[in-house]
């Protein structure tokens, strides 16, 4: 018998863990750690005063409501809003205990054993790993040209099993940002075929357009019916250094909400408390220190954009370069899996294989890598181009050109 559990892989990122245990790195030389997406320094000090003073509210300290703070479900409906256009309404909105629930409850509600989801490839292995320990299986959906889902291969993918197609913008692991008319016409292509569209916009504050009504990312919410088809997600994670405190959502219809309750009650019963009034504190006070934020990881973008050109002239590509990831194609007669390991020890540079976010067997991933830029400033990135520049090893036979 094969448990849920043992119906997936570990986790990529307790195993990148396990290739530096023990290992020690040379003063002038530490470790580069580019394998997790996700901020290490602390949140302000104002918002870790904030939630301070919220240790002394006893209510802080219980049980609250299964689908989130009223108070917060209702900033983040208008915060919605005022990014994208449209109508949301809070309760439309649940708070969950980080976005991985959020993704989790959306799949409880929409599918049942030995269904499909349309999943992009290179996917973000969390998604997969839900999939499989749900019974349902993740149908790889290649993407082309500028690492963008295609939706003609979409179109042919589907079957009577499918249940969503699941897009995540600005995209982990590639850091590609998807086109607005390219999100439409996945939401019409899953409303044609009666299906989810969800769209996880965890990155969506690092995003390289401006948020305004203008410029946002995608105007799916001034669809008027937008929540009979889009599931989006978010989180307030990344936005606020809470990493560490769970706090995530999914903006849905209510009566998907009604069953994603259900799970979430099942599971963690509420999202944090002290999350929660970190996130409100967040969305009502910080919106300048974000934008400060937001600018530092596009500097950083521009780094890795502006001195890629000295690699690609030994033989790298730059594939895709957004939000927290560059993703880059090696030169090397060495699989990416093995070539990672080989880059701790020879270069103290942590980073994930390809063939962590793809399909066994997938060739697409065997040079590939993701470069998790969140936690080097661009002095290291410029470290990081010296280090990868000085790899020797032998060349692939024949150069693949994305």
């Amino acid at each position: 018998m094969t448990t849920r559990t043992q119906a997936t892989f570990a986790s990529p990122i307790s195993q990148a863990k396990s290739w530096v245990a023990g290992m020690t790195f040379p003063v002038d030389r530490p470790l580069l750690n580019l394998s997790q997406a996700a901020p290490v320094a602390a949140p302000p000090e104002g918002l870790r005063a904030a939630m301070a003073e919220a240790l002394h509210d006893t209510s802080t300290h219980l049980y609250g409501p299964d689908l989130g703070l009223p108070a917060l479900r209702e900033a983040l409906a208008e915060r919605t809003v005022r990014i994208y256009g449209g109508e949301v309404q809070a309760q439309q909105v649940a708070i969950t205990s980080g976005c991985n629930q959020a993704f989790a409850a959306a799949i409880a509600t929409l599918c049942g054993e030995g269904d499909e989801v349309l999943l992009p490839t290179p996917w973000y292995f969390n998604h997969k790993m839900w999939l499989d320990m749900s019974g349902v299986r993740a149908v790889p959906l290649p993407c082309l040209a500028g690492l963008l889902p295609d939706i003609d291969a979409a179109q042919h993918l589907i079957t009577a099993r499918t249940r969503a197609i699941v897009l995540v913008t600005p995209n982990n692991p590639t850091g590609a940002e998807y086109p607005a008319d390219m999100l439409s016409a996945f939401r019409d292509l899953a409303r044609r075929h009666g299906l989810a569209l969800i769209v996880d916009e965890t990155y969506r504050d690092f995003h390289s357009r401006e948020h305004s009504h203008s410029a946002a990312p995608h105007d799916l919410f001034t669809d008027p019916h937008w929540d009979d088809t889009l599931v989006h997600l978010y989180s307030f994670s990344k936005a606020y250094r809470l990493t560490g405190h769970r706090v995530g959502a999914m903006v849905a219809s209510p009566k998907r909400l009604a069953e994603a309750e259900k799970f979430i009650d099942a599971t963690t019963i509420c999202p944090s408390q002290l999350g929660q009034k970190a996130a409100l504190w967040g969305l009502e006070n910080l919106s300048d220190w974000l934008a400060g934020e937001r600018a530092e990881i596009l500097h950083r973008r521009a780094a890795i954009m502006g001195g890629f050109p000295q690699l690609h002239a030994q033989g790298w590509h730059l594939l895709g370069c957004g939000a927290y990831f560059a993703y880059v194609q090696h030169p090397f007669d060495l699989r990416a899996d093995l070539f990672a390991r080989h880059l701790v020890r020879e270069a103290g540079v942590l980073a994930l294989p390809a063939t962590m976010f793809t399909p066994v067997g997938d060739a697409s991933g065997s040079h590939q890598l993701r470069l998790a830029f969140a936690n080097i400033d661009v002095s290291g990135i410029g470290h990081l181009f010296d280090r990868l520049s000085r790899v020797a090893l032998p060349l692939a036979p024949v150069a693949s050109t994305p």
